[in-house]
């Protein structure tokens, strides 16, 4: 049996947790490196019986299921991946498992964002090893206003950060009730603009979807001041990435921190690379010791549970059946 874990980045899968029962009984490749090519990519994994994914890094289509005939158990980080087609995996008996997820690292990221653009620490850190001494004016956070696009787990821990912070916190998404805003000690606003055109920061935490796709987009960032910042951890195609580009080179907005791109890893000719108005970061919203150790130790108890004939944490149930 063979099993191979996907988009190791940083080369800690086997660090992370205990493989050995799983090495007993099979062979595992680890994968460091990203692969983007589709015929590239099934090829690389058509040996595999088990195939272990970090979040959507390399997404499962249909089209990649259909060129894995050995494949029987796909195993990600996390409880809900969309880039993952069920159904197909449920019908070719795929079992896909997932692990449970620790929620606030991102909201810590994006805190990170926050303060780091707030006191233009990346500016004042280079200019200090430079030998140079005090060259920006910060910008206190006390007093100001966060927006929160999408008051979910994660939104509602940046909010409990931002009333910490003394921040007058406001919050709006398209189906947001005024219960949940007042469960989170934040105010609902009766509509995007009105976000837009009031808070110093706006910072985004929503699923990506169809009907979020693009959320903020064209014209959305001439309704923010010319001194707010932009935060996204969430996910990259919820932010037209152009129109973005466009406000920070043209100052329409005081700057962004960005942790997540519509092309992952970010290629390295990407404009964002080189605006000095954006501060970004490779995706480390959920990249921290504490998540790896639970979602790789997990995966390794999802393989070994699957090998022993009784999958744990199965997001395709109906698979059982067949």
């Amino acid at each position: 049996m063979r099993v191979a874990i996907l988009d190791d980045y940083l080369n800690v899968s086997q660090k992370m947790a205990d493989w050995s029962a799983i090495k007993a009984k099979a062979d595992i490749t680890v994968f460091n490196d990203h692969e983007d090519d589709a015929a590239r990519l099934a090829k690389q994994l058509q040996p595999f019986d088990i195939i272990c994914i970090m979040r959507e890094r390399t997404p499962f289509p249909k089209s990649l299921f259909d060129q894995l005939p050995n494949l029987k158990l796909l195993a990600t980080a996390g409880m809900r991946n969309l880039s993952i087609d069920l159904p197909t995996a449920t019908e070719r008996g795929i079992v896909v498992s997932g692990t449970e997820n620790v929620g606030v690292t991102t909201a810590e990221l994006a805190w990170g964002h926050m303060l780091g653009l707030a006191r233009r620490l990346p500016e004042e850190d280079a200019a200090t090893r430079a030998g140079e001494w005090q060259t920006h004016l910060g910008t206190s956070i006390a007093d100001k206003t966060l927006g929160i696009i999408g008051l979910g787990k994660v939104g509602g821990h940046v909010a409990k950060i931002g009333r910490a912070f003394g921040m007058d916190v406001i919050a709006w998404s398209q189906n947001l009730a005024a219960e949940r805003c007042a469960e989170a000690g934040v105010r609902l606003v009766s509509s995007k603009d009105a976000l837009l055109a009031e808070a110093d920061f706006v910072s985004i935490h929503l699923v990506l979807s169809d009907r979020t796709r693009g959320i903020i987009g064209v014209g959305d960032f001439e309704k923010m001041k010319p001194s707010a910042y932009l935060i996204n951890t969430a996910r990259g195609p919820l932010v037209d990435e152009a129109a973005l580009i466009a406000a920070l080179k043209n100052g329409t907005i005081a700057g962004a921190g960005i942790d997540v791109y519509d092309i992952e890893p970010l290629p390295a000719d990407h404009p964002m690379r080189n605006l000095p108005r954006a501060h970004i970061t490779p995706h480390l919203g959920f990249v921290t010791d504490t998540n790896y150790k639970l979602w790789y130790g997990q995966t390794a108890e999802d393989v070994q549970a699957w090998m022993n004939g009784k999958p744990l944490r199965v997001l395709n149930p109906d698979v059982l059946q067949k």
